[in-house]
């Protein structure tokens, strides 16, 4: 989530006439019982009428409607706040017999709401290709001496060394366990380390490799999970604290897959609680380039910094608003989003069903491909998922691929002087600059569907009155957020997913127009944009920047200033590419000619 919404969050007022309203419909609980609800006759052929069930609920009255205006900006008269008023218990009947009466009916996350979003529009072509997939060619280099040499290596390299038996995966395996050991005390990114399951899956793949039974280039390379993908037997804690004692007794679809393309997991890695920022229950994961002074953001923090540190080979991470793009950016490491839809997402913790989205956390563009490569494809218990090709082509060649841009975009905050240059980078190797623009339109009113969703899918510790367990109570953490959404109104809900469709008719538009888009990794707009549109980002590596005050995800709090550095501090920065739908090859194609030109992957965080 982006700095402006959590500002706004924390300026909001909607806390404040939430409080108000509850008081209101306290008072009215304590109100003489209200109208009787008429019988009707059972004359045959007769239907029922709304509002005319039996009363339930608390008695509710009209000045509970002049309350309750403040928060949906309607007014109403007198007259019809009675009748309203009058009427409500009936009229509201079986919601409330679904949420709090006899026939309470609990409704866990696997079961999504009815209407499914669907990134694909009438109108917009696929252009997946023909699904053919090459890798780049072994590099030939010889396994280094060094283990942190060796553990900083791409999978791309990684994968060739344990192929030609150079190093086996118990080896390797026990390198990354030792590195976690050693600086998760510094970092705070494992939540459960996995050592023994570890050990277990990299002599089975090291069985099977000697056999001549090698799976792929995942076979023998050790992950880690963000700890909202369930593991069999393995606690699953969400970062927060009423799950932190929760073990599952499935694999999450993405476990499965990496399990059968004989992947290692070696740890489950930290998230802010919920799928929000950085903290969670252990404390704040910190940024490896600057471990004493700030966070890894969020809410993919523990993949972010245990990959850029070079304590994993690669990391699953999740995104529901920006989760993957800025903790890949403020790391240093490289972020794929995938098309919303094209992995699933069975298993994995909800927080918002139209717009979570599972996706690797790399080293190298490659790498990130050929992580997509063995998660994709839909899967039964997550129904949003969809069939997909996937084409990639680590030699092709970048000369004309269309390239929008946003010229004042450019020329403002976020963007940088990196950003910048990345322009020039990608119009001398032959990619075509286009200039596109998008309508002034509210796109940060979108988030009312992150809200409404993110609150229903943790309803039981909204009503369950336990959301005061989550270490982080400020106002734009998620119990206040989940509070204030229970006042959201249902029409307004409806308009905004009629805007969500509109918006996604004008990305449509722009998108036509080239292969990609080139944006400042944290412009606000695209982050919405593109989060509820579904389209596919690459988020890497492109430079560095100085930096004169630590980096929060959280709103500003006076009375905890920020760290400032004198001098300032070198971090990375990266750069974002928004790409077509489920066109992640030709995003790839053009992240690797990029990376290469930029060349400033090679450099590692101080210390480790």
């Amino acid at each position: 989530m982006s700095s402006s919404r959590r500002q706004f969050l924390a300026s909001s007022s909607l806390a404040a006439i939430a409080a108000a309203f509850e008081s209101a419909s306290l008072k009215a609980q304590a109100a003489p019982s209200g109208q009787a609800s008429p019988n009707q006759q059972a004359t045959p052929g007769a239907p029922t009428a709304f509002g005319t069930s039996p009363a339930v609920g608390p008695v509710v009255t009209p000045d509970d409607f002049a309350h309750a205006e403040k928060l949906v900006q309607f007014e109403i008269t007198q007259p019809e706040r009675e009748e309203a008023a009058a009427n409500w218990r009936m009229q509201m009947a079986g919601l409330y017999e679904l949420r709090t009466g006899p026939r309470k009916l609990d409704l866990p996350q696997s079961v999504a709401p009815a209407t499914v979003w669907n990134p694909l529009l009438p109108t917009v072509s696929i252009h997946a290709g023909n699904g053919t997939f090459v890798r780049s060619p072994g590099a030939g280099k010889a396994l280094p001496a060094s283990e942190e040499e060796i553990a900083y290596a791409p999978v791309t390299q990684l994968s060739r060394w344990i192929q030609s038996k150079a190093i086996t995966s118990e080896r390797l395996t026990n390198i990354y366990l030792a590195r976690l050991d050693r600086f998760n005390p510094t970092l705070r990114c494992v939540i459960t380390l996995t050592r023994d399951h570890a050990l277990e899956q990299a002599r089975q793949a090291d069985r099977e490799i000697a056999a001549g039974r090698y799976r792929g280039p995942l076979h023998g390379i050790p992950w880690g999970a963000k700890d909202l993908l369930d593991t069999a037997g393995i606690r699953t804690t969400y970062g927060a604290e009423p799950y932190r004692d929760r073990v599952p007794t499935d694999n999450a679809a993405v476990v499965d897959r990496l399990n059968a393309a004989g992947a290692v997991l070696v740890a489950k890695l930290s998230m802010g609680a919920l799928a929000l920022n950085d903290v969670w229950f252990g404390g704040q994961t910190m940024n490896p380039w600057i471990p004493d002074a700030e966070g890894a953001s969020g809410s993919s923090a523990g993949p972010g910094a245990s990959t850029a540190a070079g304590l994993v080979g690669f990391a699953i991470g999740s995104e529901t608003g920006g989760s993957i793009v800025s903790p890949s950016m403020r790391n240093g490491v490289t972020g794929l989003r995938p098309t919303y839809g094209r992995v699933p997402r069975t298993g994995a913790m909800t927080l918002c069903w139209s717009l979570d989205k599972l996706g690797p956390m790399t080293r190298s563009v490659e790498d990130a491909m050929l992580v997509l490569k063995a998660i994709s494809g839909p899967d039964p218990g997550d129904v949003a998922s969809l069939p997909s090709t996937l084409t990639f082509h680590a030699g092709a060649s970048v000369k004309g691929l269309r390239v929008g841009y946003f010229p004042q975009w450019m020329k403002e905050p976020p963007a940088t002087d990196v950003d910048r240059h990345a322009l020039d980078v990608a119009r001398g190797l032959g990619m075509e600059l286009v200039e596109v623009s998008i309508p002034d339109w509210a796109y940060d009113s979108l988030n009312l569907m992150l809200f409404a969703e993110a609150a229903a899918a943790f309803d039981d510790l909204v009503l369950g009155h336990k959301l005061h367990e989550l270490k982080m109570q400020v106002p734009d953490a998620w119990p206040n957020v989940f509070r204030q959404s229970r006042f959201l109104s249902a029409v307004d809900f409806v308009q905004t997913d009629r805007f969500r469709r509109k918006v996604s008719e004008e990305m449509a538009r722009v998108m036509s127009q080239v292969y990609m888009l080139l944006v400042p990794s944290l412009r606000d707009e695209m982050l919405v944009i593109s989060n509820n549109t579904g389209h596919p980002s690459l988020t890497l590596r492109a430079g560095f920047v100085e930096v004169s005050e630590a980096r929060s995800d959280w709103a500003p709090d006076p009375a905890h200033p920020l760290p400032k550095f004198s001098p300032p501090r070198r971090v990375p920065h990266g750069i974002t590419l928004i790409g077509r739908l489920f066109d992640e090859g030709t995003l790839a194609q053009a992240g690797m000619a990029l990376e290469k030109a930029f060349n400033v992957m090679g450099e590692h965080p101080p210390g480790f």
